[in-house]
C-alpha cells in the first residue's frame, strides 16, 4: 500500500535527499506513469528537487513559472490539476523522459498538484505519462489524498534540517522556518570537486579573513565570490566589483582610492574611491594578478593598516572592508618571477581556494547544460530544448579549456544554429553534436588498429583497450563499462568503496552500472556478479 510505504518513511530516519527520491519512486511505481518530480518553489522559479524517469540535464534546469503555463496553473491552485492531452499546451519535460531518451516525444498525460508547508507554497509534485488516458478520476482523487502526506514528509525534512543546523550552530532551539530564499545566482552542481569547494566558502565565508580564488578562466569565479559574501555577516552590505585586469596604470589609484579635486588633470570634483563605496562591506578585486606592482605597493598599506589615502589628499580615512581576490595565474610563480609582490601574496592569501575547471567536475556538466537549455529555452520562446543522447556524451568526454563559460556559449550557439536550419519554435528542438561544433576530444587516440583510454587510480595507472571502428557514442560506454569492471574488482565488489575512487555518488553508480548492463557481464568474478544483481535488483 502506498500510505503504509510512505507512512513508514517518516517514522525512519533517513537523509532528506534519500527521503524525497524514495518519494518519487514509491509514487512513480504506484500510478503506473513515466516520470515523477518534485520542484522546490524559489521566488518566480520552480527547481527540481527530486525525480525519477527524467533525463539527468533535468537537475539542472531552472523552470520559470510564467514561462510554463502547466506549472503556472498548479501554483495558481491548491486543487488537483488534471491536463487533458493537448498538444497545444507544451509540457515542461516534453523530450526529457528518460524511458525514451534519444526519441523527442511529447508527454500526452499529465497531473500534478502545489504542496504548501506553513501556509505558503513549497512547490509543485507531478506526475507525467506517454500514454493518453493513463490517470483516471480515481487517480487523480488518490494524488490529492497523498499530497497531504507529501507535505507531511517535506515538512519533517525541513525539520530534520533545522535541528541539524542548530546543532551545529550550537543553539538548544531550532532555527524559525522561513520560506524566503535570498535571489542570488546559483552555482549547479552535485559533483564532490564542487560540494568540497562550497563547503570551504561556507567555512570560511563566517570568518572576516581574506579569501584568494584561483581557478582557470572561466570556471566562475564571481559566481563564488557572490557565494562566499551571502554566507557571510556582510551579506546585507554591497559587494563592489573591481576588474583589475581593465584598470589602466594611471587611472588606478583613482579608482581604488579616490581622488581630491585637482588632483590631477580631468579631476573636476572629490571621488570617492571603490574602497570607500564597500565600507562595510566586501570589495571583490577580479584578476588581482594584472595590476602594476607601484599600484600593489599601495594595496599592500590598505590591506595591513585598513587606512586608505585619496590621491592628492594628505588625509587618512579608515574603511572597514573584506577584501576577495581572484586570479587565473600561479600567483606563486608571479612572486618567484618578480611580477608580484610577495607580501602582498601573502596577505591576500590568507585562506586560499582553488575552483577546479569543468572538466574535474564529474557529473556536472550534463546538468549545467540543462540549466543553460532552459535558459536559451525562454531566450528563444521555443517550445522545447533538448539533447541527444550523443550530445550529451559529446559534452562529458570534451576537455573544455573555457570551462562553464565555453559551455554556456556552446549551448546558446547550438539552440541559434538549429533555428537558423530551418527547426520550428514549436517543435521539440534536439541539439546533436554536429550542431555543439566541439573539437576531438583529446581523451582518444587513434592508431590504425585500435584505440586507447588511460585513467588513473592514485599511483596506478589502467589501459583500456577500445575495438577498432567504432564511433563517439560506442566507445564512452565501453570505457565507462570497463572502468567501474575495473575499479569493482580493485574493491573487492564493494560498491561503496568503488564509487568515492570513481568520484560518483554510490546511486548514480548503481543506476551506470544498470544502463551499462554491468550485472550481465561475463568478466566479473562470481562474487561481483552476484553483488551487482543484487543491489541493482533492489535499486530496481
Amino acid at each position: 500500500m502506498l500510505d503504509e510505504s510512505l507512512i513508514a518513511d517518516l517514522v525512519t530516519e533517513l537523509p532528506v535527499a534519500v527521503r524525497l527520491e524514495r518519494l518519487v519512486i514509491t509514487l512513480k511505481m504506484h500510478f503506473g506513469c513515466h516520470a515523477v518530480a518534485l520542484l522546490q518553489l524559489e521566488q518566480e522559479t520552480l527547481k527540481p528537487v527530486a525525480f525519477i524517469g527524467l533525463v539527468e540535464e533535468v537537475r539542472g534546469r531552472r523552470f520559470e513559472v510564467s514561462q510554463h503555463p502547466r506549472l503556472a496553473q498548479l501554483v495558481a491552485t491548491r486543487q488537483i490539476v488534471h491536463f487533458p492531452p493537448d498538444p497545444s499546451l507544451p509540457d515542461p519535460y516534453d523530450g526529457l523522459v528518460e524511458s525514451h531518451a534519444g526519441q523527442s516525444l511529447a508527454v500526452h498525460d499529465c497531473m500534478g498538484v502545489s504542496l504548501y508547508v506553513e501556509g505558503k507554497c513549497w512547490g509543485v509534485l507531478t506526475l507525467d505519462a506517454l500514454s493518453a488516458g493513463t490517470f483516471s478520476r480515481l487517480t487523480v482523487l488518490e494524488l490529492q489524498r497523498f499530497s497531504l502526506l507529501v507535505e507531511a514528509i517535506i515538512r519533517i525534512g525541513q525539520l530534520e534540517n533545522q535541528l541539524r543546523q542548530a546543532r551545529i550552530a550550537g543553539i538548544n532551539q531550532p532555527l524559525p522556518f522561513d520560506s524566503k530564499i535570498e535571489h542570488t545566482q546559483e552555482l549547479i552542481g552535485q559533483s564532490m570537486e564542487l560540494k568540497a569547494v562550497l563547503s570551504e566558502l561556507d567555512t570560511v565565508a563566517r570568518t572576516e579573513l581574506p579569501v584568494l580564488l584561483s581557478g582557470e578562466t572561466g570556471v566562475g569565479k564571481e559566481l563564488f565570490a557572490r557565494r562566499l559574501l551571502q554566507k557571510s555577516s556582510r551579506k546585507q552590505k554591497a559587494m563592489i566589483y573591481v576588474n583589475c585586469a581593465a584598470l589602466p596604470e594611471t587611472l588606478a589609484e583613482s579608482e581604488l582610492f579616490g581622488h581630491k579635486k585637482g588632483a590631477f588633470s580631468g579631476a573636476v570634483q572629490d571621488r570617492l574611491g571603490k574602497f570607500e563605496h564597500a565600507d562595510g562591506g566586501t570589495l571583490f578585486l577580479d584578476e588581482i594578478g594584472e595590476l602594476s606592482l607601484s599600484v600593489q605597493a599601495k594595496l599592500l598599506r590598505v590591506l595591513q593598516n585598513g587606512d586608505i589615502q585619496r590621491l592628492g589628499s594628505d588625509d587618512c580615512r579608515r574603511v572597514d572592508v573584506r577584501v576577495v581576490a581572484a586570479t587565473n595565474r600561479d600567483l606563486a610563480a608571479e612572486v618567484t618571477a618578480g611580477n608580484f609582490r610577495a607580501d602582498l601574496f601573502h596577505r591576500l592569501s590568507v585562506y586560499p581556494i582553488h575552483i577546479p575547471p569543468l572538466r574535474k567536475r564529474q557529473g556536472d556538466i550534463v546538468l549545467l547544460a540543462g540549466h543553460y537549455l532552459e535558459l536559451n529555452r525562454v531566450r528563444l520562446g521555443v517550445r522545447a530544448l533538448r539533447l541527444s543522447i550523443s550530445a550529451a556524451q559529446a559534452l562529458e568526454v570534451y576537455h573544455w579549456p573555457g570551462n562553464v563559460r565555453e559551455l554556456e556559449h556552446c549551448i546558446s550557439r547550438a539552440a541559434l544554429k538549429a533555428l537558423s536550419q530551418g527547426a520550428s519554435r514549436q517543435d521539440i528542438i534536439t541539439l546533436t553534436p554536429s550542431l555543439l561544433e566541439l573539437s576531438e576530444p583529446s581523451a582518444f587516440s587513434q592508431s590504425p588498429t585500435e584505440s586507447t583510454m588511460q585513467c588513473r587510480e592514485g599511483p596506478s595507472e589502467t589501459t583500456i583497450q577500445l575495438p577498432s571502428g567504432i564511433g563517439l557514442k560506442a566507445a564512452v560506454a565501453h570505457f565507462q563499462r570497463e572502468m567501474i569492471v575495473t575499479t569493482l574488482q580493485t574493491s573487492d565488489a564493494n560498491w561503496s568503496i568503488a564509487a568515492r575512487k570513481l568520484a560518483l555518488d554510490p546511486s548514480n553508480l548503481h543506476k551506470l552500472a544498470l544502463k551499462l548492463g554491468i550485472k550481465q557481464s561475463a568478466k566479473h568474478s562470481e562474487k561481483l556478479t552476484q553483488l551487482a544483481a543484487t543491489t541493482l535488483s533492489d535499486k530496481e
